[in-house]
């Protein structure tokens, strides 16, 4: 039987070397107040920092998956994943709220499914890896787990290749699983898109609906050798 916080680091594919920051990171404040705590042994220091290291990596991602938007484009994409709701929908993905640490009112009146709260342990959470490993591991959980997915909601790859295979041709495409693997929580489906005979894309994501968005990424960015 894995004890939470080891149940937590198997859904995020990340084992700390100092779990105290693990622990720190799903503290939440209300929890330190009626404990009459110290208020810095809360998870709003490292709410603090994971803001900051989730938008350096939102950005660098943003900038080289997008290189010919502008500015402004950029930055509206960037405030509408790293929003409140976006991060507390992740949050939800990662079933974060059953692992915080709250205090007794703040649990009563429903804090771990307010938005609020998981967004802020979210970025609380990616503070605590960078401290722990680095950039690179705050990225690659990012990656995995995050920036492809809300990318994702407001970039249909889907309905852009379908519409531009329509101008050329009437054989609908085809979506294929070509593998699935990894355990319940941590599902990993590899799809194609076909158009006829020839393969267009290929990609991955942890439900076959994003893998399908990723196969048609793929099959757009090669759009000029179909």
């Amino acid at each position: 039987m894995f004890e939470p916080k080891e149940k937590l680091e198997l859904i995020i594919a990340y084992k700390f070397h100092y779990p105290e920051l693990l622990i720190q990171a799903l503290t939440h404040s209300s929890h330190i107040n009626e404990s009459h705590l110290r208020k810095i042994e809360s998870n709003e220091r490292l709410e603090f920092l994971g803001d900051a290291v989730l938008e350096i990596i939102t950005s660098d991602y943003l900038y080289h998956q997008y290189s010919d938007l502008p500015e402004g484009d950029l930055t509206r994409m960037r405030a509408t994943m790293v929003c409140e709701a976006s991060l507390a929908e992740f949050a939800r993905d990662l079933e974060l709220g059953s692992f915080l640490t709250l205090g007794k009112g703040e649990d009563a009146t429903g804090g771990r499914e307010r938005n609020s709260v998981l967004a802020d342990a979210v970025e609380a959470l990616i503070g605590a890896i960078y401290l722990d490993g680095g950039l690179e591991p705050a990225r690659e959980f990012l990656l995995r787990f995050f920036l492809k997915r809300r990318e994702q909601s407001f970039v249909d790859f889907k309905t852009q290749l379908q519409e531009q295979i329509q101008k050329e041709s009437e054989i609908p495409l085809n979506y294929v699983l070509v593998s699935e693997s990894g355990p319940d929580h941590k599902k990993e489906f590899v799809m194609e898109v076909w158009h006829g005979q020839k393969k267009l894309g290929q990609g991955s994501g942890n439900s076959k609906k994003a893998a399908q968005q990723q196969a048609a990424k793929a099959a757009m960015e090669g759009f000029s050798c179909i």
